[in-house]
């Protein structure tokens, strides 16, 4: 199988804590340069797009320009989310590389930086790096709130404005503010909960099919919401990924979004699947 990206977890601790996000009751930990390389070479033939996250924020790894670099030497394009709050310690790192494509930034997360800074301070972080990457790296400016605190979001994009001057452009999902610069909408959701009572078994997903996680630890997941690796199909470092695919478990996930059945109790409690309702 080929996918159109798969999620190697580079760590999973987060500077922030946002009310959106669920965290993990996982161990706190970073996979190593060395495992990443070892998991970069495992998924050469299955995709040409690594996104290095599912939980936790990528920019606090502390070895992020070696991975970067290996995921050049492997051929892969990159593709980073991010809070944003690290960008101006990490802009040489990702404005350098080569391997890096896109940069979403979750702007939504400015709700969990107060303690921290103003949102001013936070905004100008954010704007100043999407300036300076302008026409190199695709920048999205992600505003995943509406439903959720969205009440800033008329100053966020007034503030914006002041670093890329209107006229802007409509897209599809929100404006085109700069060349390779979008701010993009979206309603806020609720991640799959095991806890949850909300539940649909007519649920279809992308997951196994254009996408599928690594955990830090190795455990593949079928998709970037399976916070604490409740569906466990499989470990990269133990096994070969094909294997792990044609597992049982794995063939059943596949198989129950075919027919718009989810096949695990987590898929079901899903309120991003309902999108593709």
């Amino acid at each position: 199988m080929r996918f159109k990206k798969i999620y190697v977890e580079i760590t999973n601790v987060c500077n922030l804590s946002c009310a959106f996000c669920p965290g993990t009751k996982r161990k706190k930990a970073f996979m190593t340069a060395e495992n990443f390389a070892y998991v970069a070479k495992k998924l050469r033939p299955f995709t040409d797009y690594i996104y290095p996250h599912l939980m936790g924020e990528p920019l606090c790894h502390p070895e992020l320009p070696l991975i970067l670099e290996i995921a050049e030497k492997n051929g892969f394009n990159v593709i980073i989310t991010t809070n944003g709050t690290l960008l101006r310690e990490r802009e040489e790192t990702l404005t350098q590389s080569r391997a890096l494509k896109r940069v979403n930034i979750s702007l939504h997360s400015f709700e969990a930086t107060e303690q921290q800074r103003t949102l001013d301070e936070y905004l100008d972080g954010c704007f100043s790096f999407a300036k300076k990457a302008e026409g190199g790296i695709i920048i999205s400016m992600r505003l995943w709130n509406s439903g959720g605190m969205d009440g800033k979001n008329a100053d966020i994009l007034k503030t914006a404005a002041g670093y890329f001057p209107l006229p802007w452009t409509d897209s599809r999902n929100g404006v085109i503010i700069g060349e390779n610069v979008f701010i993009e909408y979206g309603k806020r959701f609720d991640w799959p909960d095991m806890e949850s009572e909300n539940e649909s078994e007519n649920v279809f997903c992308h997951g196994l099919r254009d996408q599928l996680g690594i955990l830090c630890d190795g455990t593949v997941v079928p998709c970037c919401l399976d916070s604490d690796g409740n569906i466990p199909l499989g470990n990269i470092f133990t096994e070969e990924l094909d294997t792990i695919l044609q597992k049982p478990r794995a063939q059943a996930v596949y198989d129950g979004f075919s027919s718009r059945k989810a096949a695990e109790e987590l898929c079901r409690k899903c309120g991003y699947a309902k999108r593709f309702g």
